[in-house]
């Protein structure tokens, strides 16, 4: 009812593949699959993958099809996208034959690429030796490899991969999907081929369109290809990680800045693993989207300003709430501080949750928070990026883990229910603080 569309979710008899269909008068239509790709080491077989499926496939056996697409398609989107535990492939057009080309590109690609046999496609894109202005030394090169070298020259991006480590130790999160500079030259062709094998099955796959374009032919055009494949087994499921009995604490280096001065080159986190993993109720993800909000998603947030008078950094850090993998994150810091003061940034974090646990937020605050997140659902203005591949990220995080895909997107009873709850002057917030961070050891 939130987004005047039906939806319906098919499992194919044969393969086990699960789809879900969104009707909508929506003339920007939308596809995507997405195949769940947990990690056991920071090779970045699910990246080079992504990047290697889009350079020919069975039916389009040219070197770079996507680079074809992207000059004569319609597309208003046209992309594939890793995440720690998932690789997406979305299109979207408006033209319904463009839309149906697209999808046959996408779909091929995916099922049969030429990356699968061809082992000149990871050599390419994930690494190979080189030599540089005719020296006989040998260096690494690769698509893949030399963006990982470049997201790992940031030192807020070492920071976060430090920290993910920290507070996923027993999972596939402590190893970094997108590659590690130091393991991607480990990555072999035949352990690509095993991964392609193991996770890019139908069965291991979530299909999605979204749109006014027919829905018969949307089985229709699967079913066709889904013919060549037997039934598969599901590989993606990430265990949870469990919980701390008390907090930890990790340093590590990294190379120094470019500038010289050395006083303030501390970069110090408080990280806090939120969830259990077990699936949560809508009412739960809104509130902790709101209370991440009212802690440090909006200007003047009561963490980013304690910090930043404290005069301790120079930019606050950690991006607050992350909901997008199965287990929730909370992380704030800061960045250039000096390495004498790092214990009094967790001591600042921790007193001014302290004082919102007794006190509460100012209520127009809270107020201004439920409103924007409810805003933001109902509207579901997302610029240039077709509102159905949003619905499909925002459903996807529940369906990979056997949840409801849905839950999320049915979004008005529970954030009534919130506001219910506030308007009896329940301590909404207050409880949540105290339960997620205070009383939470689950923190690095």
């Amino acid at each position: 009812a939130e987004f005047q569309s039906v939806a319906y979710v098919f499992t194919h008899q044969r393969t086990r593949a699960e789809l879900i269909s969104v009707v909508a008068a929506d003339e920007n239509k939308c596809f995507g699959v997405t195949f769940g790709t947990p990690v056991e080491n920071s090779n970045g077989a699910p990246h080079v993958l992504e990047h290697s499926v889009l350079c020919g496939s069975r039916k389009y056996p040219i070197k770079e099809p996507f680079v074809e697409l992207m000059k004569s398609s319609q597309q208003t989107f046209l992309n594939a996208m890793t995440f720690p535990d998932r690789t997406v492939y979305p299109v979207a057009s408006c033209n319904l034959q463009d839309f149906y080309n697209l999808i046959d590109v996408y779909l091929d690609a995916v099922l049969h690429p030429r990356a699968a046999t061809d082992p000149m496609v990871h050599a390419q894109e994930g690494w190979h030796y080189s030599t540089t202005d005719g020296k006989d030394e040998l260096d690494f090169k690769g698509v893949v490899f030399n963006e990982m070298k470049g997201v790992y020259s940031s030192h807020e991006a070492f920071h976060h991969y430090q920290t993910r480590e920290a507070l996923f130790p027993n999972t596939a999160h402590r190893f970094d999907s997108g590659g590690h500079p130091l393991e991607i030259p480990d990555l072999t062709f035949e352990y690509l081929q095993q991964f392609y094998r193991k996770h890019y099955h139908p069965a291991n796959g979530r299909f999605w369109f979204y749109g006014d374009d027919p829905l018969d032919k949307r089985l229709e055009i699967v079913n066709a290809f889904l013919a060549d494949f037997e039934e598969g087994q599901r590989t993606d499921i990430i265990d949870a990680q469990p919980f701390f009995d008390k907090p930890v604490k990790k340093s590590a280096a990294f190379p120094q800045r470019d500038d010289s001065d050395m006083s303030k080159k501390t970069i110090c986190s408080v990280t806090w693993l939120l969830t259990p993993g077990e699936a949560q109720t809508a009412e739960e993800k809104f509130a902790l989207s709101v209370l991440g909000s009212l802690l440090l998603g909006r200007r003047g947030s009561p963490l980013q300003k304690a910090l930043m008078e404290s005069g301790l950094g120079a930019q606050v850090i950690g991006g607050g709430l992350d909901d997008t993998l199965r287990q929730h994150v909370f992380s704030v810091g800061l960045d250039r501080v000096a390495p004498e003061n790092s214990a009094k940034v967790e001591e600042i974090v921790l007193s001014t949750l302290q004082q919102l646990a007794r006190d509460g937020f100012e209520p127009d605050a809270v107020a201004a928070a439920v409103n924007s997140l409810e805003f933001m659902l109902r509207e579901q203005n997302t610029g240039t990026f077709p509102k159905g591949l949003a619905l499909m990220l925002a459903a996807v995080r529940d369906w990979m883990y056997e949840g409801n895909p849905f839950t999320t997107l049915h979004f008005q009873k529970p954030l009534d229910s919130i506001k219910q709850r506030l308007a009896a002057n329940e301590p909404v917030f207050q409880e949540m603080i105290k339960k997620y961070l205070l009383d939470n050891p689950h923190r690095v």
